[in-house]
């Protein structure tokens, strides 16, 4: 085990004209998950390759402890890669497959036999190490895939998005077990997905990537409910943040967002945070899940809050939770409630406002103000 450093790191292609990663700064604490979450293109696989050696950075350097590896190949660096497409040998048995990287060390094979017997009960394949891949599920083969990769106790861990060709009930149990796997085995562990519900269920810390810049690194909940930018608050969130353009304004109550059919006095701390941007226009963001509707549900342990009316446009009905699309001026809100919640079209709701969760960002750089 040991902590990543990542000081300055660069990759650019097609003569400097693409940026896959610019300037990435990161440190990856020593026994820690992180997960790097981004779009497509975004450059986390690319960082990912660069950890393992698999792809030569442009500039900056990779730091394992006090080691610098930035140059070193993938077999000087000891780490395990678990891939998106499991990648197991199916011209060999489980057994072999899971010994396969052990052999290449030239460890001996009574060790050899001990470490696959470890690796297969901890992730509860040893009754299928006689197997050919071809006779597994997918979930069994990557199983296959994680135990070759932890038998040979790896300083890091590197997963590339190696839950997305499951299906969605057993990539839920196998995010489980290998979020459960990895605090077993306190392994230094870089996690790469574009799922945001697999960042915020197993890592430690989210990196979020765009264009091949770190945006913000935090716990989830903290990325979650914090984000520093219009881009972070969006990409995380089922259904996403609500944004609407508002006008800050002061008024005798105080500082307020003026929208289209509405006004928000702000409480005096976060209109303090405003005002500089008196007669500008900002952009409002605020949760599906941070609103109800007055009469239908509540908002447990909310202090502030602001009121607002709207006119119900749609209905999602989730089972668990409604999603109730609600026309507030010109602008569509989504409000999510929990439960089966039925409320005919048209009709005029009141909408509370968790005004502790609420979001204002920069028209122009899409900053978080608040």
């Amino acid at each position: 085990m040991v902590e990543v450093k990542l000081e300055n790191l660069k990759k650019y292609f097609d003569n400097g004209k693409v940026k896959a990663v610019d300037m990435l700064n990161l440190t990856i604490k020593d026994g820690e998950f992180l997960v790097l979450l981004g779009p497509s293109g975004c450059g986390k696989t690319t960082t990912l390759r660069m950890i393992a050696g698999l792809e030569e950075p442009t500039g900056g350097k990779i730091l394992f402890g006090d080691r610098d590896v930035t140059y070193l190949p993938p077999k000087d660096r000891n780490i395990s890669m678990v891939f998106q497409s499991y990648a197991v040998w199916p011209h060999m048995k489980v057994y072999d497959n899971i010994a396969f990287p052990l052999r290449i060390r030239k460890y001996p094979e009574n060790e050899i036999k001990e470490r696959v017997k470890w690796a297969a009960e901890l992730l509860q394949i040893e009754t299928l190490i006689d197997r050919y891949p071809a006779q597994l599920s997918g979930g069994q083969r990557q199983r296959v895939a994680v135990a070759r990769a932890i038998v040979v106790e790896p300083d890091v861990l590197l997963m590339d998005e190696p839950l997305s060709n499951l299906d969605a009930k057993l990539r839920v149990a196998m995010r489980a077990e290998i979020k459960k796997l990895q605090t077993k085995l306190k392994v230094t562990t870089v996690y790469v997905t574009h799922d945001q519900v697999e960042a915020m269920t197993m890592g430690d810390r989210i990196a979020v990537m765009k264009s091949g810049r770190l945006l913000q690194v935090g716990p989830p909940t903290e990325v979650y409910l914090r984000p520093k930018t219009m881009f972070v608050g969006t990409f995380i969130g089922a259904p996403e943040m609500n944004l609407i353009d508002v006008s800050v304004k002061e008024t005798d109550a105080g500082i307020a967002l003026e929208g289209d059919g509405f006004v928000i006095v702000l409480p005096s701390d976060l209109g303090e945070l405003l005002r500089d941007y008196i007669n500008e226009t900002v952009i409002f963001g605020i949760r599906p899940e941070h609103m109800t509707v007055e009469g239908v549900s509540t908002l447990e342990h909310v202090k502030r809050m602001a009121h607002i009316e709207g006119i119900v446009d749609f209905i999602e009905a989730l089972g668990t939770d409604t999603i109730v699309h609600t026309k507030v001026g010109s602008s569509i809100i989504k409000i999510k409630l929990p439960g089966h919640i039925l409320l005919p079209i048209g009709q005029k709701i009141g909408i509370v406002i968790d005004l502790d969760n609420i979001h204002v960002f920069e028209k122009g750089t899409k900053r978080a103000i608040i």
